[in-house]
């Protein structure tokens, strides 16, 4: 939720970068881990703060079902677009479910659905409900491992628990939507590097994004 002075002045036509960090470790011989990532979020390719996001959880894979659970937090420090260095802020509790398939030898797909407990800055307690498809494309080779390169796709959708959040304040039941193509190549099994754009529509505006993440499971 961005002041409103911040959203007349925003410039959609700009590109934004985000800068991301994703990492992911399961404790050996147990169905317990831990995953997270950092987020460095700008309204421009950097400078102009759109968003701080430091996340993490702690996870769990039941015995014989390929789904993984986390219990998590995050903190985000959200500035305003232009010249205005004003941030508000947030904490952030969320519970999500990972669920992956692989159809044939090359198209490997994410089922995310993420439940979140919101705590903004002059707010009313707000919640939302997001679900995300993830696909990756393995290109040069049929299997994701050292030296793929891979298509990364995937669209996620936002949506409030509720409208009023205070002070007379209202939001819509839709929140935004993102819409990400990137190219992918595996540095080794366990780690990975993305570049792409995605695109983020909300009720009031759209804006495209330059993303350069990097993934990390150890």
């Amino acid at each position: 939720m961005l002041p409103k002075i911040g959203l007349a002045q925003l410039n959609e036509d700009k590109l934004g970068a985000w800068y991301m960090y994703f990492f992911d470790h399961t404790f050996k011989e147990s169905r317990w881990g831990f995953q997270g990532d950092v987020q460095y979020r700008n309204w421009n390719t950097g400078g102009d703060l759109e968003q701080l996001l430091l996340r993490g959880g702690i996870t769990y894979k039941p015995k014989n079902a390929d789904i993984k659970f986390t219990l998590g937090y995050g903190n985000i420090t959200t500035g305003v677009y232009g010249s205005d260095q004003s941030t508000s802020m947030e904490s952030r509790i969320y519970q999500e479910a990972l669920l992956p398939m692989q159809i044939g030898s090359r198209f490997f797909l994410t089922h995310r659905f993420r439940y979140e407990q919101r705590f903004v800055d002059h707010q009313d307690f707000r919640t939302r409900y997001r679900y995300n498809l993830f696909l990756n494309v393995a290109l040069n080779q049929a299997e994701m491992s050292t030296g793929t390169i891979y298509l990364a796709l995937y669209n996620e959708l936002f949506i409030n628990g509720q409208r009023e959040i205070g002070d007379g304040e209202e939001v819509e039941i839709f929140d935004r939507n993102r819409f990400y193509a990137a190219l992918g190549y595996m540095l080794k099994n366990n780690m990975k590097v993305q570049l792409g754009v995605m695109n983020q529509t909300t009720d009031t505006w759209g804006k495209n994004q330059l993303q350069l993440s990097f993934h990390h499971k150890f």
